[in-house]
């Protein structure tokens, strides 16, 4: 079966400033539902707190958003989503981010099936999201 073209999503200037430049990702993430790095920036912060279940749920939520883009984008459920483009980073965080949690609460096939798609999508993203 031949690969479809890498997805790229495109940017989003001012969720990426807000959120880049301190302002809080709950915020961000309230003003741009449809971000994904500001999900991922949420996800992140809970499980490292130890909030499993609250990562898991903003992890879920940036995963089904950004699946929403990458179909947008014409992602057909399948094939590349290069961690190299920026603005695809979020939606892979959350993938990241949601197979752990879904780990750490005994979900094993979830925790498999995302680490795929993960490396599925990009295997430099698994690499990367892996070496923080």
């Amino acid at each position: 079966m031949a690969q479809p073209p890498s997805t790229k999503l495109t940017d989003n200037p001012d969720a990426a400033r807000r959120l880049t430049g301190g302002d809080d990702p709950a915020e961000v993430a309230a003003s741009y539902p449809t971000y994904s790095a500001a999900w991922a920036t949420l996800a992140e912060r809970a499980i490292a707190d130890g909030r499993v279940i609250e990562a898991y749920a903003y992890a879920r939520t940036g995963y089904h958003r950004g699946l929403d883009a990458l179909r947008r984008s014409g992602w057909k459920g399948f094939g590349a989503v290069p961690w190299n483009h920026e603005p695809n980073r979020g939606v892979l965080r959350c993938f990241f981010v949601l197979a752990n949690a879904a780990q750490q609460i005994g979900e094993t096939e979830e925790y498999d099936r995302l680490i795929q798609l993960l490396n599925d999508s990009d295997p430099e993203a698994l690499a990367a999201l892996q070496a923080k």
